[in-house]
């Protein structure tokens, strides 16, 4: 989602692996050749790049991914899953069983487990935790994620107030059991469950959501310390953690940065343990400075360009026009030089390594053609003003690939594009949020789940939490229904493939390529980093050395 992202891999019936390939530059770098020397410390800090979270640390109130990194540290859900085997991990699920047509399913609870303040996690735990995410009135960002309950309608109404409190499809059958009724079937509805809206909340949350929200108590691995806004957060190992990812270090220090060549700098002189992301003037020469220290992994995410259909230049807009802003960029070009072979040019709006990603889904649509991209524009009545931008934060290095789309764009077709940069993360999101976007935004989506509708239905579905765009299609939700209902994951993954194609005709974003991790870690780290497929940290796995 990344925005928002948890889910690692999982596997019901096929997944496709991608192979994790971190590679190492020379050995001469100080430190690389001790990296795996040295004895761990269970006790010893690690420091983490982060921006600053855009809400309150409510676990459905993140839909980006720094308030996300930062929550999965703190809460614990129902599942996980496995990084390269695809396989499912029950973390507070002891099971999670479907009936006979996947409508309701039934979850049992690992008993003995506690909230950070002592209090014991039950299944009521769960049910209050979501119903109050999903009430209306609590104004949760991810709040649209519970729709496949049945009641959901009743607490989250289109128009008005709420006229329950709860959702009829939620039943507690005793602590450590509850049961989930959906309007319909969901063949792949445990899948879902990985993510962080299904988390448990404790009883004193709901007497003061906005005080939790500040310093949040949680059930997962690592407990709240502190939050020092726009500077630091602080978390620590919980000792009495029951889950199967223990800490193997003693808590995570997030350092906030405004700029990403302000934590490469930190990083080199190890003064910071991880990068989120190399800036884009180190690329060309990050493997030499940081050896084997450099990481450079594939995983499941897609950057975008987004149109803001509620804006006045867009909302009546031919998607001839926007197909033909999409066949002026130069991806092959601006991959190879500007990004130095750090992205994949994209071919689906689906990330790769994703059940149901289909190489070569758009074809035409992302091909560069200078002459056909004119011809589209001009066919489709033209770009209103001649002229767009492309709304980006300013605390990431997205300015030199912005630039380069907007210089190829112009350069093709005559259209005027220029950058529009915000301050950090959080400013950017809230202007999606608000609708205040000017023209179209910079758009970045990393897996939930590994399944191909959470990169269609969950982003372009007109009530999805991540549709900020204004983008709606009354076939598509139709069609995204339909394969929400399918008896079998591998008929849903084949009706959200056609569903693709009816995004291929709209252009609802335009694609541009695949993300890769390219980033790094310090000589304090023992051995290297393991990385998730959302291209996070493992940070329960991370070692850190002893002084």
């Amino acid at each position: 989602m990344r925005g928002a992202q948890s889910a690692k891999w999982v596997a019901l019936a096929a997944v496709v692996a991608l192979a994790a390939t971190a590679c190492g530059g020379n050995d001469s770098d100080s430190g690389s050749n001790d990296m795996n020397k040295g004895t761990a410390d269970p006790n010893g800090i690690l420091t983490a790049q982060l921006s600053e979270p855009q809400n309150p640390l409510q676990p459905a109130n993140a839909k980006e991914s720094q308030g996300s990194r930062v929550l999965r540290t703190i809460f614990a859900g129902l599942v996980d899953y496995e990084p390269g085997t695809g396989k499912l991990v029950y973390v507070n699920a002891e099971s999670v069983t479907p009936n006979k047509d996947s409508s309701v399913w039934t979850v049992k609870l690992k008993p003995g487990w506690k909230f950070h303040n002592g209090e014991a996690v039950t299944a009521k735990s769960y049910v209050d935790s979501w119903n109050w995410s999903a009430n209306v009135a609590n104004n949760q960002t991810n709040s649209s994620w519970f729709q496949d309950i049945k009641g959901y309608e009743d607490v989250h109404p289109e128009k008005g107030k709420p006229k329950a409190d709860k959702m009829s499809g939620l039943k507690v059958v005793n602590d450590n059991e509850f049961k989930i009724e959906l309007n319909s079937s969901v063949s792949y509805f445990a899948y879902k469950l990985g993510y962080d809206v299904w988390t448990p909340l404790p009883s004193g949350f709901f007497k003061d959501p906005k005080g939790y929200g500040e310093k949040p108590v949680g059930n997962g691995p690592y407990k709240f310390v502190s939050w020092d806004h726009k500077k630091m957060i602080k978390v620590r190992k919980y000792a009495d953690y029951q889950g199967p990812n223990k800490a193997k270090n003693g808590g995570i220090d997030f350092k906030n940065y405004t700029t990403a060549d302000a934590a490469y700098s930190d990083l080199r002189s190890n003064n910071l343990d991880w990068i989120e992301q190399v800036p884009t003037t180190a690329l060309t020469n990050y493997k030499s400075d940081l050896g084997k220290r450099a990481i450079d992994e594939e995983y499941s995410a897609v950057q975008s360009v987004v149109p803001a259909f509620y804006t006045d230049q867009f909302k009546d807009i031919d998607p001839k026009v926007i197909q033909g802003l999409s066949m002026a960029i130069d991806r092959d070009t601006i991959t190879k030089t500007v990004l130095h072979g750090s992205r994949t040019p994209a071919d689906s709006y689906v990330a790769r390594g994703v059940i149901g990603y289909k190489a070569g889904a758009l074809k035409e649509q992302v091909t560069y053609d200078p002459a056909k991209a004119k011809a589209l524009i001009k066919e489709g009545g033209g770009v209103p003003g001649n002229k767009i931008s492309i709304q980006y934060n300013a605390d990431q290095d997205h300015k030199p690939w912005v630039d380069a789309v907007c210089n190829s764009i112009r350069k093709a077709t005559g259209v005027d594009c220029t950058g529009d940069s915000k301050p950090d993360f959080q400013a950017d999101l809230n202007a999606r949020d608000k609708h205040q976007v000017k023209s179209m935004y910079r758009g970045g989506w990393v897996l939930d789940y590994p399944v191909n509708s959470n990169f269609m239905r969950d982003l372009y579905g007109s009530k999805a939490a991540g549709n900020t765009s204004g983008y709606a299609n009354k076939e598509f939700d139709a069609l995204a229904n339909k394969a929400d209902k399918a008896p079998t994951l591998d008929e849903t993954v084949k009706l959200y493939q056609q569903a693709e194609q009816i995004l291929a005709k709209d252009m609802p974003a335009i694609p541009l390529w695949f993300y890769k991790v390219n980033s790094g870690q310090s000589s304090k780290v023992l051995g290297k980093i393991p990385y998730g497929q959302d291209g996070d940290p493992i940070f329960t796995n991370v070692q850190v050395k002893k002084k």
